[in-house]
């Protein structure tokens, strides 16, 4: 990792966040025996603590679970609120191999490329290594934009090209324009990040004022054009499958769709202990009783 690019990712993962947020990383690491709690979303970047918190999880050893990583909702009452969050739990090792691009994975090189912050870690030795995985994160998103993006261009073009084919990749239902609406707030983690990641990848680039133009050659072009086929073919099925296992193994599944429906709607769902526990066996029962809420509803405004 170049000196440069290390003092950039030190710098972002070193963002500071709510101490609210920090307690709440702190008793998630220290409570699953993990090595290091990453922080991202549109929360780190607002300071707010509305809606979900989104964290993830990295623990030591071996990736246990081929379908990663495991997702869970929780709520969380300190200081006299209620803290909600997203966790998303896989071991340090794969989440490593995926950042760099070993894997068919493209979820995790292109969420954090994005701003995260490191807030809780066991150890130095751990918080290097997430250090290491987030530079490698940023110089794998980098080679492919180098490939994806035009022959010259300005940043922001090699970016959009990068985020519009990876939601094409991932089956992810994303508006038009979504590309555009994360690099015009994250821009000051964008800008000059391109340069410094394709230089610690080893990418040669031409420069003039705003305008780059990466020097790959054709051989090299082709032959990442050609992994990143092999990712695209792959990326639908293997969301689909993530998306299959998060079904029967999203922890508080039923608080987090309750939750959902009363802030998106007003509507109040009894989260039963049935439904905790078998959400999709409760789901023709809960859809009654929303039918019936609404219905009470629109009578009352008549």
């Amino acid at each position: 990792m170049s000196a440069s690019l290390d003092q950039r990712i030190a710098a972002s993962l070193g963002a500071e966040v709510r101490p609210e947020v920090a307690a709440y990383a702190r008793m998630l690491g220290e409570e699953a025996g993990a090595s290091a709690v990453l922080f991202y979303g549109s929360n780190l970047r607002t300071g707010s603590l509305e809606g979900v918190l989104d964290f993830y999880v990295l623990l030591p050893g071996a990736q246990v679970e081929r379908v990663w990583p495991k997702v869970s909702y929780r709520e969380w009452e300190y200081g006299g609120e209620t803290l909600r969050a997203k966790i998303a739990t896989m071991s340090l090792a794969q989440f490593t191999k995926a950042a760099s691009g070993q894997s068919r994975d493209t979820t995790i090189w292109t969420r954090f490329v994005q701003p995260s912050a490191l807030i809780w870690t066991v150890d130095d030795a751990a918080r290097q290594s997430v250090h290491e995985a987030i530079a490698a994160a940023a110089k794998s998103a980098a080679r492919y934009a180098a490939a994806l993006g035009p022959s010259e261009g300005e940043a922001e073009e090699f970016w959009r090209a990068l985020f519009q084919a990876t939601y094409r990749a991932e089956f992810r239902v994303e508006k038009p324009g979504r590309e555009d609406s994360i690099l015009s707030v994250n821009r000051d983690h964008f800008d000059g990040l391109l340069p410094l990641a394709w230089e610690a990848q080893g990418i040669a680039f031409l420069q003039e004022g705003n305008r780059l133009a990466p020097q790959l050659g054709e051989a090299t072009r082709r032959n990442i054009l050609r992994e990143w086929r092999e990712r695209e073919r792959l990326g639908k099925p293997l969301n689909i499958l993530r998306l299959a296992k998060a079904t029967t193994t999203f922890e508080g599944a039923a608080r987090y769709g309750a939750w959902k429906l009363h802030r998106h709607t007003g509507i109040e769902l009894e989260v039963t202990p049935f439904r905790e526990k078998h959400p999709l066996l409760a789901m023709p029962g809960a859809a009654w009783e929303l039918w019936r809420a609404r219905r009470r509803a629109a009578k009352a405004q008549r």
